[in-house]
């Protein structure tokens, strides 16, 4: 076949152009083998992680992957993007105008991959056992506005909310909301090990050296009924350590596509030296990367010092030498290409500036150069991090007004110590969990936030989030986000540094690869199949 690069130049969701395209036939593999996918996400069951596959405890883009394709939501953001659709559910609305009370009604004939059926008390059992455990590690946050629920028999459910909120059928798409059936989940302690189970469209098997997940098989669920049209009967995904390891694998037809996360210097050799019989496909990406802060640590409590560094750090001089084209400079915590972004870093902090820096942390009184430890992840993100972060120790250092150390740690014990407030400052990655401009908010800022910070504002907490999550038309609350990112820039609790875009290489003959990953970096497996594509 000839060689190709295929590239596609859309945006999902709120962000515009909107994808546009409808369900396949639920036709299956074009052959019998497995489609296998390669992927650098590790999966690990530690002593401070024991339960990486409960939807009640992770947290993270490479968990989440694999639960979305086992456990069913109620709603499902469609292919395209675009506002959720009922999933598990055969219809979901709003019952009031406030947007405080959501009513779904489940699908007929709803079970179980073990057969039982799936009833309204187990979508009442899911949630409230996520907001039972509350555990630190996981996104129980995203579900504390539920004040009660109610069912109507087996197919009834009713959320009442403490106040309105037009993002909670986002919220009811995600795997924090999946309907997990009481028989396999306990409903005050955590399933631990690599087990999962549920109505999705999988049924799920781990392969497991010693703590660490190798291999996820992924097998077509007989009993599922849902929205979803399976492309194929069986999908493996497997972990590699390096990038460089799993490209090969890729070229000698090991894997059928590699997803998370290639290299720059790997994505620019396939777009510079295409090769034959693999293709590379451009996948428009909402991932953003900043520097956290623990602002109640003596180092970083200062203000001053937070601001400082948002004057010295050249974000154009990092993309450049770190990630080329695979990122842009990031002025907020809402990327550029979601509606109510807006460029507040930019606007409050401009170019790179060393003299105002200086003079901030003068007028502070604050003595200079400020000794700082940057703590990263070494394989979460990515082999590009260390790079990172030593381009952004030698920029601070450079500066004389910082006296940086980098740090690299594995991500199973980097969480958890990010978690307990043991790192000054630290590098983490976004993807949403759903495509809004709140989901790149209140994670972050909001009550029962996942970063655990100690920063806690009341004009942001108690006003601006709970007044932009009034408006069902997102792009009325524009003056509202607006005001949040630019309290944001003043107060530095986070500092954006880029946005960045995905790629997904692939052998020619898998179809299906450019609506498989979107721009939430969701890994929906039924879409890839073998040959031409059966979409229409």
């Amino acid at each position: 076949m000839n060689r190709k690069t295929l590239v596609l130049s859309a945006v999902i969701g709120l962000l515009a152009p909107v994808l546009a395209g409808c369900g396949g036939s639920d036709g299956g593999s074009d052959g019998a083998d497995a489609i296998v996918v390669g992927t650098t996400d590790q999966v690990i069951a530690t002593k401070d992680a024991q339960a990486p596959l409960d939807p009640a405890f992770t947290y993270d883009t490479a968990t989440w992957n694999l639960i979305r394709n086992t456990i069913q939501s109620l709603m499902h953001v469609p292919r395209g993007g675009g506002a959720p659709v009922p999933e598990a559910a055969s219809k979901c609305e709003f019952t009031d105008r406030q947007n405080e009370s959501y009513r779904c009604t489940l699908r007929s004939g709803l079970k179980f991959s073990n057969g039982d059926p799936v009833t309204a008390a187990d979508a009442k059992f899911s949630i409230e056992r996520l907001v039972n455990i509350k555990d630190p590690n996981g996104a129980s946050g995203l579900m504390t506005n539920i004040d009660t629920i109610d069912t109507n028999g087996d197919s009834e459910i009713v959320f009442h909310l403490k106040t309105p909120d037009a993002t909670f059928p986002y919220k009811l798409s995600t795997p924090v909301a999946g309907l997990l059936n009481p028989k396999t989940y306990s409903a005050n302690k955590l399933r631990t090990g690599f087990e999962v189970d549920g109505s999705g469209p999988y049924t799920f098997k781990a392969e497991v050296s010693g703590d660490v997940m190798t291999k996820a098989i992924f097998t077509r669920n007989p009993n599922y009924k849902g929205d979803l049209k399976l492309q194929n009967d069986k999908v493996e995904v497997k972990t590699f350590t390096d990038a460089n390891v799993m490209g090969k694998a890729l070229d000698s037809g090991d894997i059928d596509m590699m997803t998370r996360a290639m290299t720059p210097e790997q994505i620019k050799s396939l777009v510079e030296n295409p090769k034959e019989g693999i293709a590379l496909t451009e996948i428009p990406g909402l991932e953003i990367r900043y520097l956290g802060f623990d602002t109640a640590a003596p180092s970083v409590k200062e203000k001053a010092v937070r601001q400082a560094m948002a004057y010295v750090i050249d974000r154009g001089d990092l993309v450049t030498k770190v990630y080329g084209a695979m990122a842009e400079p990031l002025y907020s915590l809402i990327p550029a290409t979601i509606a109510t972004h807006t460029n507040s870093f930019f606007n409050k902090y401009g170019e790179p500036d060393r003299a105002k820096a200086a003079q901030l942390l003068e007028d502070a009184g604050i003595s200079t150069p400020v000794k700082l430890t940057m703590n990263y992840t070494t394989d979460h993100y990515g082999a590009a991090t260390a790079k990172e972060f030593e381009t952004l120790k030698a920029q601070l250092n450079d500066s004389g007004l910082f006296d940086i150390t980098v740090k690299g740690e594995e991500w199973k014990s980097f969480r958890p110590n990010q978690t307990k407030g043991d790192y000054a400052v630290y590098g983490m990655g976004w993807f949403p969990d759903f495509p809004d401009p709140d989901n790149y908010i209140a994670p972050f800022l909001d009550k029962d936030n996942f970063l655990n910070t100690p920063y806690a504002n009341p004009t942001l907490r108690n006003e601006l989030i709970p007044d932009s999550r009034r408006e069902a038309d997102r792009s009325a609350a524009t003056n509202t986000f607006a005001q949040i990112q630019d309290i944001v820039a003043e107060d530095v609790p986070v500092l954006p540094l880029w946005q960045g875009k995905q790629y997904v290489a692939s052998r020619d003959d898998i179809a299906g690869v450019e609506w498989a990953v979107n721009s939430s970096a969701e890994l929906l497996l039924w879409e890839l199949h073998r040959g031409t594509s059966k979409a229409s």
